[in-house]
This record gives C-alpha cells, structure tokens and sequence, in this order.
C-alpha cells in the first residue's frame, strides 16, 4: 500500500485497516512458526504497512489539534 492511497482513505477507513493489517500479520506470524512461509518478506511488508498507516492517522491528530 502506497502513501498516496493512503492519503485518499477516510480516518474511519485508515483506522479499520490498521486493525485488518494487524490481524493478518498475527495470523501470518503464527503461520510462520508453524511451517515456514513461501515468502518470509511478507512479515516485513505488513509491519511497514502497519507503520504508513499509524503515521497518517498521528498526522491527522495532529492537525485537527491545531
């Protein structure tokens, strides 16, 4: 996911994925512990998604504080 379709999601929207995206990268952990994943690089891409997606939503915040 890309900052740029990141930044046309709603607040609602943003906050539903950050929810969505933590329960597939928990699932995918438990999965790797199992049997290892085809591609091990998925886990690093959710995490970073995670990220892009925390920091729209602080930046929000941020400016509706002000």
């Amino acid at each position: 996911m890309k900052n740029s379709e990141i930044k046309e999601l709603t607040t609602k929207e943003i906050a539903e994925r950050i929810d969505a995206e933590k329960e597939k990268l928990t699932r995918m952990r438990l999965n790797h512990a199992v049997s290892p994943l085809d591609n091990p690089m998925l886990l690093k891409e959710a995490r970073k998604n995670i990220a892009r997606l925390n920091t729209e939503m602080r930046q929000r915040q941020l400016t509706e504080n002000k």
